[in-house]
């Protein structure tokens, strides 16, 4: 691979990938206690491979190129400051030589381990799940401070403080999560909500600029695998998120138009999306099915009920309404009673849509969400009240948080008058 342009993809793909990989078996052998010296090293190891790369071609293999770097380098330092290094529990056992409990960290089964370690160690229940989130962008997903600023729409310097906290709390632990730990399966749950909460700001996250962060829910998506993966970590639970996962982010590629614009589900090119990714989600929901069913398994058979449906008028809007109401049972949210009115105005008309929407109980906790409004909005067009249904959309307008959400209610506003 010899272009610039080539190696330049290689190069950013591959080092948001192993990044995290790298992190994770460091802090396995400096210990947590030197987390910001584990990070030195991968930084190093990761320019040390630009600047060689630069001069000629990129390894046939570079994840075991950079693996390898990695590895000389955390042995180089541990010999020259062995006596100074809190080490990391297992290789402070070791009286004789290194490189073998080195070695056995930087294996491909091992690497994976160390990530569900370090996934564990960042959801410590004693950390707000932003903080938990941010440490995992910056641990394990390999982006930098200003990524995960961009990320949850904050500063760089609020980011600084929240993974200064989350560092501090794994520092505190003196060692990683044994994912053999019956403490550490209980985390398992905190485990889920992160990811997927880092899903959902690259699905529909506030971001200023983009609608849709395609990198944040591929990340989310990979380390839900990991636990899927993992006879540990492999619940129904788990499945169920994965299954989740696969079909939101199956339907991607229809969710915005050429132009960046959103287009709404009932619009959108079913033949545009993802259906290997979509069948990996089916088998996965196969997997997770439970009883009682999970508040994640309800949703994700939501999400299959959308994603296999050939048309958007064959969908099952009563399977989906029953299954909202489950849901609703079980997690009582503004948000999934906004869903779940949505789904009754497709079964039984928009003006049964509209008196649910208007009585719904903790709406005023919706009064900064624009698609609250457009989906007033939507109701009202649909019964003939174009007036309010301009109205509401002028409100979703007024709260749009991207240019791909103000041009798609500026659409909707436009079919109103």
């Amino acid at each position: 691979m010899s272009s610039d342009a080539e190696r330049g993809v290689v190069v950013e793909h591959l080092f948001r990938h192993e990044a995290g990989r790298l992190a994770a078996a460091l802090v396995r052998v400096l210990g947590p206690a030197n987390l910001d010296l584990a990070e030195d090293v991968v930084q190093e190891t990761l320019c040390h491979a630009l600047e060689v790369w630069k001069m000629g071609r990129v390894p046939d293999n570079p994840a075991a190129w950079l693996r390898a770097s990695a590895r000389n380098r955390a042995l180089d330092l541990l010999r020259r400051q062995r006596t100074r290094i809190r080490l990391g529990p297992e290789v402070a056992q070791l009286h004789g030589e290194l490189a073998p409990a080195v070695d056995a960290v930087f294996t491909e089964d091992a690497l994976r381990v160390e990530q569900l370690r370090m996934m564990f160690a960042c959801c410590d229940a004693r950390l707000q799940p932003a903080v938990q989130v941010a440490l995992i962008l910056k641990l394990l997903c390999g982006f930098g401070v200003d990524e995960v600023a961009q990320a949850f729409l904050a500063s760089p310097a609020a980011i600084e403080k929240r993974l200064a906290r989350g560092k501090a709390a794994l520092r505190r632990a003196g060692a990683l999560a044994d994912l053999s730990d019956p403490r550490s399966a209980r985390r398992l749950d905190a485990v889920l909500d992160a990811l997927y909460l880092l899903f959902n700001e690259g699905y529909h996250g506030a971001h200023a600029e983009l609608a849709v962060r395609a990198e944040l829910c591929a990340e989310a998506i990979r380390l839900v695998r990991l636990l899927a993966e993992n006879t540990a970590t492999a619940q129904p639970r788990t499945f169920a998120l994965l299954a989740l996962l696969c079909l939101h982010a199956a339907r991607l590629p229809g969710r915005l138009d050429a132009r960046g614009a959103l287009v709404p589900l009932e619009e959108q090119d079913r033949s545009a999306w993802d259906r290997a990714l979509a069948a990996e989600g089916a088998r996965w929901l196969s997997r997770a099915m439970s009883e009682p069913p999970t508040a994640l398994l309800l949703e994700a058979a939501i999400a299959a009920e959308h994603c296999f449906a050939p048309t958007f008028a064959a969908t099952d809007w009563r399977a989906i309404l029953a299954l909202y109401e489950a849901l609703h049972a079980q997690r009582p949210t503004p948000v999934v009673a906004l869903n779940r009115a949505i789904a009754l105005a497709q079964v039984e008309g928009p003006e049964r849509g509209l008196t649910e929407l208007q009585a719904l109980p903790g709406r005023d906790r919706l009064g900064r969400y624009p698609f609250y409004f457009a989906a007033l909005g939507e109701l009202h067009l649909r019964a003939g009240h174009t007036r309010e249904a301009a109205e509401e959309f002028r409100r979703a307008l007024q709260l749009a948080r991207s240019p791909a959400e103000r041009s798609y209610f500026q659409r909707k506003l436009a079919s109103a008058r």
